[in-house]
């Protein structure tokens, strides 16, 4: 077995929890540089840089779907590959990764089409106006072109951690982020490409690393392979995988129409300037969260695959542990975002209008951070154990039944709408983190009890 290998069901917990989460939040950070990196070059271009970082801002609902289908496959299928290598049935766990690359496959063929026929009166309803609306069209005509290697790379990546092969699954990110930084400046500045020239760069990093997993995935290193005869669909086989994983996707999509909410909100009540404003804190909210899912996909192997091995201890030890990392991850972007917000705003603009107000927005906006890393510790536990129904639960509740009915609830009640607008969040941060929570207390000695066969 390769040296590279990790062995998830010995070992001490806390060094096992660094080494594979380590190169998953370094790999989500990294990944996350794909869009920041982006809309760093982009809302400084001369003259036209405030339009068109607003543009590319309406297009992440629709760049965050596709990611949320990724997640559909890959984010499902790698908790059930690792439950069944826990319980010694290789076979049936590269029946799963087969059946999740055929998925993408065919899902990614059916976005491209649909997207780009729909896209620009989506990006209407978004919240796109006239000065917007080029520069977002603009990014997502090239975009969505390379959407298939998006989804390869976002779905196929978790079968490599779930090997324990972390290192490998960052250094599918970091080629991908290399090459894309590099190519950013040459095609938006050095061509005279603008956004298009982002789009670009980005889709041809993507497909780089796209290249890089799938190589990975049919050599010789690899523990589960991809062969052509597990790429026929079975229903027994791929469906409970998508079932695990539709928590991920309503997260990931639900945040698309989260974007959408706030987006035509703020459009509303606060024009460009705080639909701009928006697009900064979204990039650095996802500079606190992102490394969470990280820190989360390092333990989810050791969680499903010591879950399958019957090792109940073992399990309660990395939720501890994640908890930890997690909360106090959490605490200090709170503290940061509450202090020097005009400081995270200057790094994505020069107008100082817009770094004024995106400063003032993101005090209010990220005043319940603290909370997430609760929320997001126990949910991701659940989907590790393969507990399909309590994942998609808690995925539902913090945005679905509290987040967006209160962007538009909120507003009825201050008179400054944008305000109103910020403070759903975290009153939506604070109350799902706490019923999360002790859901969570209350059901996991009960499923570590019936084991994954009742999983």
């Amino acid at each position: 077995m390769s040296s590279n290998k990790t062995d998830l069901g010995s070992g001490n917990v806390k060094s096992l929890l660094l080494k594979l989460a380590i190169p998953a939040v370094v790999a989500q950070v990294i990944n996350l540089l794909y869009n920041i990196v982006d809309r760093i070059y982009i809302g400084h271009i001369p003259e036209i840089g405030t339009n068109a970082l607003t543009g590319v801002g309406l297009c992440l609902p629709i760049l965050m779907l596709v990611n949320a289908f990724a997640t559909l496959a890959g984010g499902g299928g790698a908790p059930r590959a690792a439950i069944a290598m826990g319980q010694g049935k290789k076979e049936d766990a590269e029946n799963i990764l087969g059946n999740c690359f055929s998925t993408l496959i065919i899902i990614a063929i059916i976005l491209t089409v649909t997207l780009s026929l729909t896209a620009e009166p989506l990006l209407w309803l978004f919240g796109a106006s006239e000065n917007t609306i080029p520069y977002a069209m603009d990014y997502m005509r090239i975009y969505l072109l390379g959407s298939i290697f998006v989804l390869i790379v976002m779905g196929m990546n978790p079968f490599l951690t779930t090997q324990g092969f972390a290192k490998f699954a960052m250094i599918t990110t970091v080629i991908g982020a290399v090459i894309n930084i590099v190519l950013d400046p040459i095609f938006i500045f050095g061509l005279k490409m603008g956004v298009s020239g982002a789009a670009l760069a980005t889709i041809i990093s993507q497909c780089v690393s796209a290249i890089w997993v799938l190589r990975f995935l049919t050599g010789k290193q690899t523990i589960l392979k991809l062969q052509v005869k597990n790429l026929k669909l079975k229903a027994s086989v791929i469906l409970p995988c998508l079932a695990l994983g539709i928590s991920g996707f309503i997260m990931l999509s639900t945040e698309s129409l989260l974007s959408i909410s706030f987006n035509s909100s703020l459009s509303k009540f606060g024009g460009d300037l705080a639909v701009g404003s928006m697009t900064i804190i979204s990039s650095v909210s996802q500079l606190i969260t992102l490394p969470l899912s990280g820190i989360c996909q390092g333990a989810q192997p050791i969680v499903s695959y010591n879950f399958g091995a019957g090792n109940k201890e073992r399990v309660l030890s990395v939720f501890k542990y994640t908890l930890l990392i997690c909360a106090s991850y959490t605490t200090l972007g709170w503290i940061l975002t509450m202090t020097v917000p005009q400081v995270f705003a200057g790094i994505f603009s020069s107008d100082a209008a817009l770094i004024e107000n995106a400063a003032w927005c993101m005090r209010i906006y990220m005043a319940g951070i603290f909370a997430f890393g609760f929320q997001i510790s126990c949910q991701q536990t659940f989907v590790a154990l393969g507990q399909a129904k309590t994942s998609l639960l808690l995925a539902c509740l913090r945005k679905l039944v509290l987040l967006i009915p209160l962007i538009f609830i909120l507003p009825i009640f201050f008179e400054n709408k944008v305000f109103a607008v910020f403070l759903a969040e975290p009153v939506s941060d604070i109350v799902a983190a706490a019923v999360t929570t002790i859901i969570f207390v209350t059901k996991i000695k009960g499923i570590l009890e019936q084991g994954p066969k009742r999983a």
